[in-house]
């Protein structure tokens, strides 16, 4: 045996062993950085959990990939079309959904999809959190009780809602200044808003929101989706709406 071949066989040997334990080693995701987004007066917003605090339930990958690409494109698109559009560039997200007939014609698809997509994150990713799900109390569960009849009863019937959606969308509460619900499901990144009706929350049903977890099991989905929902954050929603304080 030469010394280059005894040489050879160590190395291999070593990096086989390499292999292995990079195999063996937890996965961890890393918070990818956000494509660069143009500055304007819309911005991506800040999480108060980490990619990886939802698991099982949505994974760090999706979760990541979601946050980081999917809205961070819709803020990048509103602020390019904010450049050279004043009314974009001053109005707010509410108002700018709410009054989206008013817009000239070349603006209106933009808002409606990037701006549509910006608010339906931003209330997505407060509703949620780590050490989530349960059942919710006070004022909220008397409302689902009178309106949605009952926790279970709504449950399903939300469930249902988002497995009818064709294609990509998003399944939503909606909620008056008088307290009252409302089940309401929408296409693509159409948002209740868009109606001047007020969001509680709502789950998304695009694909990228799921697929890598769950590939086409839309209903375990759903289903999973209620472990992750933080009933304090959504009952701090519904008192602001009662309040006439709540925007997004």
């Amino acid at each position: 045996m030469t010394v280059f071949t005894a040489l050879s066989r160590r190395g291999a040997l070593r990096l086989g062993a390499a292999a292995l334990a990079l195999a063996a080693a937890p996965k961890v995701w890393a918070q990818a950085a956000a494509p660069a987004a143009p500055a304007g007066p819309f911005s991506l917003p800040k999480r108060s959990y980490e990619a990886n605090a939802l698991e099982p339930h949505i994974d760090a990958q999706t979760m990541d990939i979601h946050y980081s690409r999917h809205h961070a494109a819709y803020v990048a698109a509103l602020n390019n079309a904010a450049k050279d559009n004043g009314v974009i560039a001053k109005a707010s997200l509410a108002d700018l959904l709410a009054d989206l007939g008013q817009l000239p014609d070349n603006l209106r698809t933009v808002v409606r999809n990037n701006g549509g997509g910006h608010a339906n994150h931003s209330m997505f990713w407060e509703v949620m959190g780590p050490g989530a799900g349960g059942a919710p109390g006070g004022d909220l569960a008397a409302a689902i009780t009178r309106d949605l009849g009952g926790f279970d009863k709504f449950k399903a019937d939300f469930e249902a809602a988002g497995l009818r959606v064709f294609g990509s969308g998003w399944v939503f509460v909606t909620v008056d200044r008088g307290g009252k619900l409302a089940l309401l499901p929408k296409p693509n990144q159409d948002s209740p808003l868009m109606e001047k009706q007020l969001v509680l929350f709502g789950n998304d049903v695009w694909e990228h929101a799921y697929y890598l977890k769950y590939q086409n099991r839309r209903a375990d989905y759903l289903k999973s989706w209620w472990n992750v929902v933080d009933w304090t954050k959504v009952g701090a929603r519904y008192a602001a709406a009662k309040a006439g304080t709540l925007a997004i």
